[in-house]
C-alpha cells in the first residue's frame, strides 16, 4: 500500500521511528540501520515501507534503503519467518553480509540473528539461496570480499559463466570465493572458472 513514506522526523526510540507526513504521524518500526541512519528530529527522511496487515492490527515496517525492504520480504517469504523476526535478521548484519551466509549456507552465521536457531537459519539458506539473481550477489563485492578493481569484474564473468554451465548461483559463489583464495585477486576469469571447477569436482 506504501512503497514509502517521506516527512520530518517527529520522534526516535531503539525500536521505532515517528514520521509526520501529510498531518498524520506514522509510527514506524525499522532495522537498527535504518535507525542509526535517520537524521536529527525535525528534518526531512524517506523510509521504505512495508505494510503488514493482521486482524488485530495495522504495522507499518521501515528501511533506509530498498535493498534491505527486498531482502526482508525474502525472508517473510520463508515459512515459520514473520515479519518482526524478518526485521530482527536483517537488522543484525551488513546486507552485504546477510546475503553471502544464505547462498553460501552459512548456518553458524544466520543463527546469529535474534530469534533465528539452527533449523529456522537451515530452512533460511534452503528456500533462499536461488532467489537472488547474479547482479545481487556480485553487489558492493559480496562474492569477492578482498579484490582489486579489476578482479570484480573478473570474478562477476567467473560467476555468471558457472551459471551458464548449470550450477546453482549459490554453488557458484561459493566456488568462486574458494577459488580466488587460491588463484589470487588478480586471477583472469578462465582461472577462477577452473580453480572453481577443480574445487567442486573434488568436493
Amino acid at each position: 500500500m506504501y512503497a514509502f513514506i517521506e516527512g520530518t522526523v517527529e520522534a526516535k526510540s531503539l525500536t521505532e521511528i515517528i514520521i509526520a507526513a501529510g498531518g498524520i504521524g506514522y509510527r514506524i518500526l525499522c532495522t537498527t540501520t535504518t535507525l542509526s541512519g535517520a537524521p536529527a528530529i525535525g528534518e526531512t527522511m524517506r523510509v521504505y515501507t512495508f505494510l503488514n496487515v493482521r486482524e488485530d492490527a495495522l504495522e507499518l515496517f521501515g528501511f533506509f534503503t530498498q535493498e534491505e525492504r527486498s531482502l526482508f520480504l525474502k525472508l517473510t517469504g520463508v515459512s515459520g519467518i514473520g515479519p518482526r523476526t524478518a526485521l530482527g535478521i536483517v537488522g543484525s548484519m551488513p546486507i552485504d553480509d546477510l546475503k553471502l551466509a544464505v547462498v553460501t549456507g552459512d548456518i553458524a552465521m544466520l543463527s546469529r540473528a535474534p530469534g533465528v536457531g539452527r533449523k529456522t537459519a537451515e530452512r533460511i539458506a534452503l528456500e533462499l539461496k536461488d532467489k537472488f539473481a547474479p547482479e545481487d550477489l556480485m553487489s558492493n563485492s559480496l562474492v569477492v570480499p578482498a579484490m582489486g578493481a579489476t578482479g570484480t569484474g573478473s570474478a562477476q564473468e567467473a560467476l555468471l559463466a558457472l551459471i551458464s554451465l548449470g550450477y546453482t548461483q549459490a554453488e557458484a559463489a561459493r566456488a568462486i570465493s574458494q577459488a580466488q583464495q587460491s588463484e589470487g585477486p588478480n586471477a583472469t576469469p578462465d582461472q577462477l572458472v577452473r580453480a572453481a571447477l577443480r574445487g567442486m569436482l573434488k568436493g
